[in-house]
């Protein structure tokens, strides 16, 4: 492997490297599916010679996935897609051992992010991997580099949408593989990776006791859904607020109460949002809260609670009471917020399991060469991932687990194949 940092990586300290290597280590014995990519990539390398830019949380499952491209014969540069998930003695194992170029610190501020975000944009990559559009938006605005992008992947709801906003506009400039949409990301990375995690992250902020608390769930996508369930599996009874009424029915059919959030809002112990979108608790909704009210976001940016508001509604500066607890004084009534409104399973714990990481990371790997090998024939939209690589990746994940499963008869598949069979048809 090669050593030392390559010229412009900025990382916290360097002598952090044993740690983030035995944390890497400790996460890729959790990733068989990856490491089974892995190696199929260093014998064949199909990457040779390619750079690929990465803004994606600094974790040591990110880190076996950069390893996994760089077994392939990619140059890899990777940056931080939030500010408290880097982990620094990750960033230092994948400078020191790996050869990364790494733009990453615990704790940056907004300026230092903007700064390697653009750092990366400026490398020119051929292939960008993004986890809320930044870096993808700042490669649009960079001029010439841009043109020998091949193609990019996006991770999440919230950088899907401003990248479809930019093609709906014609502006998008090379195809871009909506990982966050794909079956077995929607199946295993939102439902049961952050369902887990995030309530992880509040449990270890927070140390609370869930089990006969009222927890309010704003939004009820595949990651609403998650945190529902497994809120509901620690004792809490769980309140779901929603916009879609589709997705209100279907968590009232569920069992679970659903209300619009200003009424939840009075009756709530925790809120969690998960929607993707702005201010889904705001001025109206502090001013109703109860004293003691726990306020998490488990939403990509830290957007979704209005931190302006909460702030004029404060009679004072908040107080942390312990550490990413902050305590806001509303005149006699606190509410906490966790991690200053950023993504909470990341900010207060360690993000998705290595587990649930490995299929994402699986798939992440086998677009990437999907690019490389097809992307100057891909239209420049926003295109859903090859149906192959999701199967091919949950095969992997069964065979992993030492699952096996069933396949069509030849009889079955002609059947499925035809137009003209029908119920009453006699079997032949």
């Amino acid at each position: 492997m090669p050593g030392g940092a390559p010229a412009g990586s900025s990382i916290a300290d360097a002598g952090l490297a044993e740690a983030g290597r035995a944390r890497i280590e400790w996460a890729d014995a959790q990733m068989p599916v990856l490491r089974s990519i892995r190696e199929r990539l260093g014998a064949h390398r199909p990457l040779d010679g390619i750079r690929v830019a990465a803004c994606l949380h600094v974790t040591a499952e990110t880190a076996n996935l950069v390893r996994a491209l760089i077994a392939g014969g990619a140059q890899v540069a990777l940056c931080a897609s939030n500010p408290l998930s880097t982990q620094d003695d990750t960033a230092a194992s994948l400078v020191a051992d790996h050869g990364a170029e790494i733009h990453a610190v615990r704790g940056e501020g907004p300026q230092a992010y903007e700064g390697h975000v653009q750092a990366l944009a400026a490398w020119a990559p051929q292939v960008a991997l993004d986890d809320g559009a930044d870096l993808l938006l700042a490669l649009h605005e960079g001029g010439p580099a841009i043109e020998g992008v091949l193609g990019a992947t996006e991770e999440t709801t919230i950088g899907l949408v401003r990248l479809r906003t930019l093609a709906a506009r014609q502006a998008l400039a090379f195809p871009v593989l909506a990982v966050n949409e794909s079956r077995t990301e929607r199946a295993f990375n939102d439902r049961f990776g952050t369902g887990q995690s995030t309530l992880d992250g509040i449990l270890r902020a927070t140390h609370l006791l869930l089990a006969g608390r009222t927890l309010v769930v704003l939004g009820y996508g595949y990651t609403g859904q998650g945190v529902a369930l497994r809120a509901r599996g620690a004792g809490s009874s769980v309140i779901v607020c929603e916009i879609d009424p589709l997705r209100a029915l279907q968590a009232r059919m569920e069992g679970f109460q659903v209300m619009p959030a200003l009424e939840a809002a009075e009756r709530g112990d925790v809120f969690i949002t998960v929607t993707g979108s702005r201010d889904a608790l705001g001025a109206e909704h502090f001013a109703r809260m109860k004293d003691g009210a726990v306020l998490a976001n488990a939403g990509h940016f830290d957007i979704e609670i209005n931190l302006d508001e909460l702030r004029g509604a404060a009679v004072d500066e908040p107080r942390e009471v312990r550490p990413l607890v902050d305590q806001y004084d509303l005149g006699g009534r606190q509410l906490n917020l966790l991690a200053q409104g950023r993504v909470v399973n990341l900010a207060a714990a360690e993000g998705h399991p290595a587990e649930v990481m490995d299929m994402s990371f699986a798939t992440q790997a086998l677009c990437v060469e999907e690019i490389v090998r097809h992307g100057e024939e891909l239209p420049a939209r926003v295109l859903a991932v090859p149906d192959e690589i999701d199967r091919e990746v949950a095969r992997l994940k069964l065979e992993a687990l030492g699952v096996r499963i069933d396949s069509l008869s030849p009889a079955q598949a002609e059947y499925l194949d035809r137009w003209d069979g029908g119920a009453s048809e006699s079997s032949r």
